[in-house]
This record gives structure tokens, C-alpha cells and sequence, in this order.
């Protein structure tokens, strides 16, 4: 193997130059006072330089760092260890280098001979030229073999945190065995289908981010342990920006999942906002992706998500926030505890009341089923007062001890030098820790900010400025933006670019979008691969501000508070970012490849979305970015091409969430430059296309215009302009949709009386009966719903199944709209052509405002669908108490019925434990019963609601009622509610109770495998041999006929026959046979069972095994004796059954007896295996 120091210009030779150098200025005996600046800054860099060499030597020759890096690149190896090429850049460098030295050494040695040595003489050495650019040199390798070794440091750091994140999956596999990994794939399509929001990745990055030890502060603390400790509870925890309350919320859920529930039946979901992704965290979106975790923790997908799948399937629809927020609660009650994690509340979308929608869905969740809810959040007066009185509260604030962890394990990022310097590193760890006062980035920053310091004093002159107070991060931002300054042009530039992508993009970028972008050569016909930037060069000349998220490879700005300083301050930096970003953008659409058009397929497009990364987010964004920029004037070419232009437009159109089959193809075609131009608002470049003779009114595939378009998205600009240009203002599309609605139904109050202005209908319908009106109030826009009754809108028009424009707004919950609309003449009381009254939709959703409004406006309290069905009921069945007390103060009755359904029955069946107690206050029946003889008691025990349990019995209720014979501790024996089952037992239910047809509760759990139901029901007096009439079968038979063997292990134990017959004389044993469930069919053989009992028509055990085609279960009977020559009342031989099913091969004879040839081996008559 070569020398490493063999290699051209070796390492040693220039630290042995630079060694020379030294001790030759130190021998002249010269003041170093006196020393010119030049020679002083020289002989730094040359200082530094002779440690940075040492120490890469020392790192080259350490043989534990070479094993390191066996399986995987190191670039410090890869440029200066023993396999470098003797022609490589390496070789060139250290040439010039020592070439560079030697020539200095000479000059000096030169110019002390013969002469009194001063400063004057030598200082010529150093100004010149040459020596000049040696200065500038040194300080470039400098920094050059720094970032070699921080790079190293940082793929040995990830390669650490991989084998960490190994060892902790180690912990949660019992876990992740219930995963989606483990459904079908329609199961995993499904979970897909409700969001492909993953947070994982982020969790993953997140947790990967901490410093060891760090957080434990939080964990420790008494407010931390009573949250774990005790349901329903809230945890808030505000904190200053930068304090590191994403890495505490990402050590909190990895704690949960790890160390405090690694195995049990406790549901765990979180999320993490942020402001880049407000377009996908609306609030559906946020709770959709709850949904989502907590089914992913259950074993399979719940049977009433497949159905609701199904529905939307159907109809190509999507779900509605209640339809969510009812899965939501329907799967937390299927935990024993569930914990929902909120970070970054402060970046939730506000706008719209989107935040405190989200709030309002947790916290109903939390007092619906008692959740713990963990939440952090900036320091912010509205969202504190939301959980002021409802929550434990804990500022976030990184104590002294994590922030020098943190400083402690980053140190190795400063100049060598710093290692060997004790004193030094305790100065840099107290000085950054008080100046951060308790904020984690502003630690990062200062830390960075002495990366490229050259000497001690460097350091310590830098500590001394150290920003601190209410403006540490501008200074922070604008002290790394003039270090990016100081670098070589190049890396200005990169830098830069990097930069202003990432503040101006619309969405987050990947690291291969981002590197695409910046490789585009505006102009260029096509793309050239060799212009793609390194990103690690694009990450190394930031400065520190740029972060790439390892999991989900998203390239963005080290925290919130950086990117509003770019957004604050971005004049100064890129004020040409918006321009350039859509030239290259337009450019990339421009290609000539995209002369191809419209894919045909979805394979065809995800296969142009995988070979052109920036595909998507340039079809998506580039007009935001050219309308916003300065250069809105100029003309877009390939808007003239179709086939560029339906390339673009299908990107545009289509779902990004991928949902449905052929999603690719459910775009409009025919989209025409014109309609693009419309679509992102761009006046300047429509007037051209029109100019140039595009028409204004040309309709795409779906029947919408330019106009359409454009009144979408409120460009009012554009709007006017097609107009005067003769665009139709009431065009339809295929839906029937008018630009009017589409600019209703979207809140562009000034585009709609611009429509209005223009001519547009008023009162036009779509093709299912919608209006401009009813759009508007569905979505609450109040100020064009107040437009539009102004410009006498029909108030109480229909659509096809009979709804008004209130029943809309009811439904959804906007008051300010209701309240407008009845001031105009709506009318309270209409009905749909099911019945439902606005005032049934409001009491359904909760919308106490809207509620109330509706009464106040005289809406009859007790109206009733035609199910039957009242405000009340609804109100009751979804646990909206504030609902039910302001009904039922308003006059409605507490005790009607729909077929016999009580309020107090929904509310028992659903657990609503406020709402039962408040109905009872007020007179409810609680035994009252259904057509069925259901009562509130038996939906209460059957759904294991204990506490509504408890509650209905101390009010009255009947323990023993029956409902065709079932009481209400079979329902809970059945569903295995152990709590209510010891509570009915405690308050004198029956233990042996019968239905009609002789079913007790123990042959239900026994049938149902709920072993400690069978347990208690057994500790209780219920006797284990019981038969149900109907089929006169015992628990044991139940439990071995679907494979229970934990219960028949237990029943058996308590003494249950092991031989009973049913009335087809089927025994435990034949049952378990026939359905294949070999480890009970083991446990009843060795518990004593008859492996040849027959039943009524003569077949055995084997017989049903055989027929079944149960391999294992035969051999096992087979090798415990069973008898393969058996007849039953046909004639039929237990094997034969195996023979018709193609699992026999032939009966003969052999050896000189009969025996039976199949897969299990040859078998004799005597059933002995051969």
C-alpha cells in the first residue's frame, strides 16, 4: 500500500515548510508588535494551516478512523489517503503549496544575509504578489480540509444515528407488527386515500437532531409525569422562538412510543405544523392524518372506514371534516389511552378560522373520550387564552445544562486548534450559553459563526460580539450573510441562489428539486445533468442557515425565524428572486421534450415526474412567481405551444394526492395558453396571447373558459380584460357552473360585483340546483353572500334534494351568514326532501351560535325528519352538550322517539356521559326501549361505556331488562368490556341470564376468545357447561370452534366436558378440526378429547380436517391415533374426503395391507404413518 506522505507534494513536506517559515521569523528577534498587518495576517494563516494539516494527518493515520470508514466514503481519505491518485487535484494543491512556502523561505533567508534584519527589509517578502495570493490560498485550503473533516463528521454522525434508530425499532416492532406495512394493499391504498400527509419522516429527522441527554428536564418534570400518569389532561407548552420545542416534541413522542407504551393498547399520534405547508395542514387535512396514525396502531382497518371508503369511492367525493371527526372519536374509544401530540400550534393556519377549528375538533375529541393532548406554540396571547382553564402549562426554554451538551457535542466543528485548548473551549461554552439565554438556534448560530476563525484571538474577539436581546437572530442572520459575502465569488452566488429558492419557493423543495432549479440554463433547449450542483456544496457555502431533513430529503432554512428574516429583508439579498425563479421555471416547461404533450397513462406521467424532478412544482408555481415579480411584461413562448401548454396544464390540474384510479387522466385537455395565463392571474401576458389572436372564450374538455378560470381565483385584472375582450360573463361548464359561482363559492367579493356589473345572472343554477347564494353561504363568505342578497339573490331557492341556502350555512356552522340570510327572508323552518330542518343540521354539527340564532328566530324546537328524528336526537347522538341543554331549555321534548329511539339511547350508545347525566336531570326514561327492546343501559354495556353504565344504574335503570331475551351483561360479555361486566355483576346483573334462544354471557365471550371476560364470569358462579338452545353447543365449543385457545385452555381448567356434543353431535374437537385451528385441536387431544367421536352423520374429526384440506391439523390426528378407516352413513372413508378434494393421491394396497397414499406420507389402515 503507498505511503500517504509518498504522494507528489506530501502532507509532511508542507507542514515541515511551514514549521521552517516560523522559526526563521522567530530567529530574526523582531517585535511582533511591530509587525505590518500583512505579515501578522500571513503568519496566522500559516499558524493555522500547520494545525489543520496535523491534525488531518493524525485523523489519516488513526487506524480506528480508517475501520470507520470501511464500508462507506470518506472524502478526507478520498483526497489525501493512501490510494490518491499521484495525478490527482490533491497532488496540484500541496505542489503549489510547497512551491509557494519554498519560494517565501528562499526570499527571507535572501533578504537576512549581509544586513540588518527589520521589519522594513522583510516585510517586502510578504507584500508580494505571489505571497499575497499564497495568504488567500491557505486560508481557502483551510477552510477546504475543515469542511472535508465536518463532512466525515457528519456521515459517521448519521451512520451512528442509523444504527441508534435500529436498535430503538428493536423496541417498537411488537408495535409496528399492527402497522399498515402489514395490511392488504387495499388497506394501505385506503390509508393513503385519507391523507398522504406522513409525518414519520419529520419525527424521524427531528428525534435524529437532539443532542444525547438533552430534554430530559421535560421528562422529569411533575407537570410531564401527571400527564403520562392520568387521562383527559392537556400539557401547553409556549416558548420563545428557537428555544427547541420541536426537539422536545419529537424526545416526547419518542418516549411514548419507546419507553413508556412500547406494547400496549395506547394510541399515539402527533403533528407537526408548519407555516410552509398551511396549502395541506388545513384542518381536515390535520385531523385525517390523526385518523390515520391511530388506525395504523390498531390490527386492522375498522370495517366502518372500508364502508366509508367505499362511499367516496363511489361518488368521487372526499370526506367532510365530520365525517372525520366522527372516525376520529369512534377509533381513540377503540384504545385503553390515546395520546395526540400538536407542535407548532403558532404555524397552524389562522386564516379562515382554521387554528381554532382545529382546536375546537381536540378538544371536543378530549371531552368526548378523554385524550391527553401535548401542544407547543410561540409565545402568543390568542392561542394561550384557548387553553387558559383546560390545560397544565410549562414553558419550553432550554436549560444551561442542554445548550452546553449541545456545544459539548459539536465542538469538534471549530478549527483543530480549539481541541487542544481546554481553557478555550470553556470560554467559547459559557460565553455562547449566556449570550443564547435559553434559545437552542441562536447556540447553533454563534457556533457556526466561529467555524472559519483562524487563531484564538479570532475566537475570542468574536465572542466579545456575540449578538444578544430582542434582536440576536437579524444580527445572527445578517453576521452569516456577511460571511457568505466573503467567500469566492462562486460560492456568493450558489449561496444565494440556495437561498432565495428556499425563501421564495411556494412549498418545501426536495433536495433534487432544488438542485434541478438551480442546474437550469434559462434558454436552453433542454437540460444538461453535468450543470447539477453538488449538495454538499450547496449546503456547505450557507453559512449554517441551510438544513437539509435527512427522512423526507426536504432542503429548507434551519428554523421559522430565518425564513422571516429573508421575508423581512429579502430586497437586500435577492430582490430579483421572484423573476429568476420563473424564468427558470418557464424555461424548464419549455424544453423540447415537452413536445410530447399530454401522458396517456398514469405510468407515463409518474415516469415523467421521476425523470424531471422540478416538473411539478414549475407547472404549479411558475405564474405566482412571474405575477409577483417585476417582470410581469414579457412574453411567455411556450404559452404558445399546445402541446407544452397541456403538458404544463396536466401537472397543474391534476390531484396531488393521487387518490382515485386514472387520476392523471381526470384533467381537462384542450387547455389553451390563454386559460393558463387566466388561471395564475398574469393580465399583461393574456393581453398578448389575445393580441396575437388567441380567442377569449375558448372552452377546455370540461367546458370552462378563460373567464372561468379566472374567477376562480379572484384575478379581478384579467376578469375585466376578457370581458371587454367579449368572454361570455354567464358561460357554463359541464356542471353547469358560471363564472359568477365559481367566484361565489370562492369569496372574491370584488370579482363577483365586477361578474354582476358585467351581466352576469344573478340567480343562475348549476346542474344540481345550486346557486351563486348557496355556494356562498355553504362556504361562509359573508361579504358576497351580503353582495349577492343585495342584488336580490333568491334566498330560499333549492337545489335538487330540497336544500336552502340557509340549510348550508346551518350545516357548516357560519352564524354571520345565517343571521344575514334570515334578516333577508330566509326561511327558518324549510326542509329537505328528507325532512332535515336548518335547525337539524346545526344541532347534528354542534353549532350552538347557529343554534341558538335559529330558536331566537322562532325554528320549531321538535321538528322531525322523516325518520323521526329532532334536533335533540341528532344533538345527543354526537355529545354536543351546550346543544342539547340550550334545546331542551327552548321547549324540546326529552323523551320522543324515532322507531322507538330515545335521545338518551344515542347519547348512551355513543358515551356521552355530560349529555346522558344532563337528560336524565331533565326527566329522560332510562329504560326506556326501542322497537327491538333495546334500552340506553344495553347500547351503554354492548359499546363498553362504564362510566355511562355506572350512571344509568344509580339513576333507576334496570340491570337484568332484557331485549329478546339479551340483557345488557351479555352485550358486554359479547364485545369483551370487562369493566362493565364487573360493574353489572357488582350492581346484581345475573351471571347466567339466558336470551331466547339459552345464549349466556359466558358462551358469548367464550365464542368471541375474550379470556378475561370468561375468567371473571367464571370467578362469578357462571357455569362452564351451559348450552345455548339454538344449536345446544357449550362455551368450550364456541371457544374450539373459532380457534379460542386461550379460553378453552381456561374453560377446561374450570372443569368444562371436553367430549359435549351439540345437536348435530359435533364436539369441541370437531370443530376446531374442521376449521383448521391445530394448536386448539392439540390442547383438547392432550386435555383428553375422543379423537375418533363421530357426529350425527358419522364423520370424525379427521373427516372435517380431511375435507377442509387443514394439512397439519390431519397429520396431527393422524400421529394422535385418529382412525383412517372409519365409514360414516355414506360409506365414506375420513381420507376420501381429502381424495375428492385433490389432496390424495391413491387407496391401494401395499406391503400386503390396504393403506392410503397422500402428501402427509403413506398411511397404513391402523392410521400408523409409513
Amino acid at each position: 500500500m503507498a505511503d500517504p506522505f509518498s504522494i507528489g507534494s506530501s502532507i509532511v513536506g508542507v507542514i515541515s515548510l511551514a514549521i521552517q517559515i516560523t522559526q526563521v521569523v522567530m530567529q530574526f528577534g523582531l517585535d511582533w508588535k511591530d509587525a505590518p498587518h500583512d505579515v501578522k495576517t500571513f503568519m496566522a494563516e500559516l499558524q493555522t494551516l500547520n494545525t489543520v494539516l496535523s491534525a488531518s494527518n493524525n485523523l489519516i493515520l488513526n487506524p480506528d478512523f480508517a475501520e470507520a470508514f470501511q464500508s462507506r466514503s470518506s472524502l478526507l481519505l478520498s483526497q489525501l489517503g493512501p490510494s490518491v491518485s499521484p495525478t490527482s487535484d490533491t497532488k496540484l494543491l500541496f505542489q503549489t503549496c510547497e512551491k509557494e512556502l519554498r519560494d517565501l523561505l528562499d526570499e527571507l533567508k535572501k533578504r537576512a544575509k549581509g544586513y540588518r534584519v527589520g521589519w522594513e527589509r522583510l516585510k517586502g517578502a510578504f507584500l508580494a504578489k505571489n505571497t499575497r495570493k499564497s495568504v488567500e490560498n491557505l486560508y481557502r485550503w483551510c477552510q477546504e480540509l475543515n469542511n472535508v473533516v465536518s463532512i466525515d463528521t457528519a456521515v459517521l454522525g448519521a451512520a451512528t444515528y442509523t444504527a441508534v434508530k435500529e436498535s430503538r425499532k428493536e423496541h417498537q416492532e411488537a408495535r409496528k407488527e399492527q402497522q399498515k406495512w402489514h395490511y392488504a394493499e387495499a388497506d394501505k391504498e385506503m390509508l393513503t386515500w385519507l391523507t398522504s400527509i406522513d409525518y414519520a419522516p419529520q419525527q424521524s429527522d427531528f428525534f435524529s437532531r437532539r443532542q444525547e441527554g438533552t430534554g430530559q428536564w421535560l421528562l422529569t418534570s411533575k407537570q410531564f409525569r401527571d400527564w403520562v400518569d392520568q387521562s383527559n389532561q392537556t400539557l401547553f407548552c409556549p416558548g420563545i422562538p428557537g428555544a427547541g420545542k420541536t426537539i422536545c416534541t419529537a424526545i416526547v413522542i419518542d418516549t411514548l412510543f419507546s419507553t413508556i407504551f412500547p406494547n400496549d393498547n395506547v394510541g399515539i399520534a402527533y403533528i407537526y405544523c408548519n407555516f410552509r405547508r398551511q396549502f395541506e395542514q388545513k384542518p381536515i387535512d390535520l385531523l385525517a392524518s390523526l385518523l390515520q396514525q391511530l388506525i395504523q396502531g390498531q390490527p386492522s382497518v375498522p370495517q366502518s372506514l372500508k364502508q366509508f371508503h367505499k362511499k367516496h369511492q363511489q361518488k368521487r367525493t372526499r370526506p367532510s371534516i365530520d365525517e372525520i371527526s366522527k372516525a376520529l372519536h369512534s377509533t381513540v374509544r377503540d384504545y385503553s389511552r390515546t395520546f395526540i401530540i400538536v407542535d407548532a400550534l403558532d404555524e397552524c393556519q389562522a386564516a379562515n378560522g382554521g387554528r381554532r377549528q382545529l382546536l375546537r375538533e381536540l378538544f371536543d375529541l378530549q371531552d368526548k373520550t378523554a385524550i391527553n393532548l401535548f401542544v407547543t406554540s410561540r409565545v402568543n396571547p390568542e392561542i394561550e387564552r384557548e387553553f387558559d382553564g383546560r390545560s397544565t402549562k410549562l414553558e419550553i426554554r432550554a436549560s444551561d445544562e442542554d445548550l452546553r451538551r449541545y456545544l459539548e457535542g459539536h465542538m469538534p466543528k471549530l478549527p483543530s486548534f480549539v481541541s487542544s485548548k481546554a481553557d478555550l473551549q470553556e470560554e467559547i461554552k459559557t460565553t455562547i450559553v449566556k449570550a443564547a439565554d435559553g434559545m437552542f438556534l441562536l447556540v447553533q448560530l454563534h457556533l457556526d459563526s466561529l467555524i472559519g476563525k483562524r487563531s484564538p484571538k479570532a475566537i475570542r474577539d468574536s465572542l466579545k460580539m456575540l449578538p444578544k436581546g430582542s434582536n440576536a437572530y437579524d444580527q445572527a442572520y445578517r453576521e452569516a450573510m456577511e460571511r457568505i459575502a466573503g467567500q469566492a465569488t462562486d460560492s456568493e452566488i450558489l449561496a444565494k441562489q440556495v437561498l432565495a429558492w428556499i425563501t421564495c419557493a411556494k412549498r418545501p423543495l426536495t433536495t433534487l428539486e432544488l438542485r434541478h432549479a438551480l442546474a437550469v440554463e434559462v434558454g436552453e433547449p433542454e437540460f444538461d445533468d453535468d450543470n447539477l450542483p453538488d449538495i454538499g456544496d450547496m449546503i456547505s457555502v450557507c453559512a449554517g442557515l441551510v438544513t437539509v431533513d435527512a427522512e423526507s430529503n426536504i432542503i429548507r432554512l434551519v428554523h421559522y425565524t430565518t425564513q422571516e428574516f429573508f421575508e423581512r429583508t429579502q430586497k437586500d439579498w435577492f430582490p430579483k428572486a421572484e423573476a429568476d425563479i420563473a424564468n427558470v421555471c418557464i424555461s424548464y416547461l419549455s424544453f423540447e421534450k415537452y413536445e410530447s404533450g399530454f401522458c396517456r397513462s398514469n405510468e407515463e406521467f409518474e415516469a415523467r415526474l421521476q425523470t424531471d424532478p422540478l416538473y411539478d412544482y414549475a407547472a404549479r408555481n411558475w405564474g405566482h412567481h412571474l405575477r409577483e415579480s417585476d417582470d410581469r411584461y414579457r412574453k411567455v413562448d411556450f404559452l404558445e405551444n399546445e402541446h407544452k401548454v397541456s403538458a404544463s396544464s396536466q401537472a397543474l390540474m391534476v390531484d396531488p394526492e393521487k387518490r382515485y384510479a386514472d387520476y392523471s387522466q381526470m384533467v381537462p385537455r384542450e387547455v389553451t395558453g390563454v386559460h393558463l395565463g387566466a388561471w395564475f392571474g398574469l393580465g399583461e401576458v393574456v393581453a398578448m396571447l389575445l393580441e396575437d389572436g388567441h380567442g377569449p372564450d375558448c372552452k377546455s374538455s370540461y367546458g370552462r373558459t378563460p373567464l372561468s378560470w379566472a374567477s376562480e381565483n379572484g384575478h379581478e385584472t384579467v376578469t375585466r380584460l376578457l370581458i371587454e375582450k367579449g368572454a361570455a360573463a354567464d358561460s357554463t361548464d359541464k356542471d353547469g357552473w358560471t363564472p359568477l359561482l365559481w367566484a361565489s363559492m370562492n369569496g372574491h367579493e370584488a370579482m363577483v360585483r365586477l361578474l354582476i356589473e358585467k351581466g352576469a345572472v344573478v340567480n343562475s343554477t348549476d346542474n344540481s340546483g345550486g346557486t351563486p347564494l348557496s355556494w356562498a353561504s355553504m362556504n361562509g363568505h359573508e361579504a358576497v353572500v351580503r353582495l349577492l342578497t343585495e342584488k336580490d339573490a333568491a334566498v330560499n331557492s333549492t337545489d335538487e334534494n330540497g336544500w336552502t341556502s340557509l340549510s348550508w350555512a346551518s350545516e357548516k356552522g357560519h352564524d354571520a351568514v345565517v343571521r344575514l340570510l334570515i334578516e333577508n327572508g330566509a326561511a327558518v323552518d324549510s326542509t329537505n326532501e328528507t325532512g332535515w330542518t336548518p335547525l337539524s343540521w346545526a344541532s347534528r354539527n354542534g353549532h350552538e351560535a347557529v343554534v341558538r340564532l335559529l330558536i331566537e328566530n322562532g325554528a320549531a324546537v321538535n321538528s322531525t325528519n322523516e325518520n323521526g328524528w329532532t334536533p335533540l336526537s341528532w344533538a345527543s347522538r354526537n355529545g354536543h352538550e351546550a346543544v342539547v341543554r340550550l334545546l331542551i331549555e327552548n321547549g324540546a321534548t326529552v323523551d320522543s322517539t324515532d322507531n322507538g329511539w330515545a335521545s338518551l339511547s344515542w347519547a348512551s350508545e355513543n358515551g356521552h356521559e355530560a349529555v346522558v347525566r344532563l337528560l336524565i336531570e331533565n326527566g329522560a326514561a332510562v329504560n326506556s326501549t326501542n322497537e327491538n327492546g333495546w334500552t340506553p343501559l344495553s347500547w351503554a354495556s354492548r359499546n363498553g361505556h362504564e362510566a355511562v353504565v355506572r350512571l344509568l344504574i344509580e339513576n333507576g335503570a334496570t340491570v337484568d331488562s332484557t331485549d329478546n331475551g339479551w340483557a345488557s351483561l351479555s352485550w358486554a360479555s359479547e364485545y369483551g368490556h370487562e369493566a362493565v361486566v364487573r360493574l353489572l355483576i357488582e350492581m346484581g346483573a345475573a351471571v347466567d341470564s339466558t336470551s331466547e334462544t339459552g345464549w349466556t354471557p359466558l358462551s358469548w365471550a367464550s365464542r368471541n376468545g375474550h379470556e378475561a371476560v370468561v375468567r371473571l364470569l367464571i370467578e362469578m358462579g357462571a357455569a362452564v357447561d351451559l348450552t345455548e338452545t339454538e344449536y345446544s353447543r357449550t362455551p368450550l365449543s364456541w371457544a374450539s370452534r373459532n380457534g379460542h385457545e386461550a379460553v378453552t385452555r381456561l374453560l377446561i381448567e374450570k372443569g368444562a366436558a371436553v367430549d359435549s356434543t351439540d345437536n348435530s353431535g359435533g364436539t369441541p374437537l370437531s370443530w376446531a378440526s374442521r376449521n383448521g385451528h391445530e394448536a386448539v385441536v392439540r390442547l383438547l387431544i392432550e386435555k383428553g378429547a375422543a379423537v375418533d367421536s363421530t357426529d350425527d352423520n358419522g364423520w370424525t374429526s379427521l373427516s372435517w380436517a380431511s375435507e377442509n384440506g387443514h394439512d397439519a391439523v390431519v397429520r396431527l390426528l393422524i400421529e394422535k391415533g385418529a382412525a383412517v378407516d372409519l365409514t360414516d352413513e355414506d360409506g365414506g372413508k375420513p381420507l376420501s374426503w381429502a381424495s375428492e378434494k385433490g389432496t390424495v393421491g391413491s387407496t391401494d394396497t401395499k406391503y400386503g395391507f390396504p393403506y392410503v397414499e397422500h402428501r402427509y406420507g403413506e398411511v397404513t389402515t391402523d392410521g400408523e404413518l409409513i
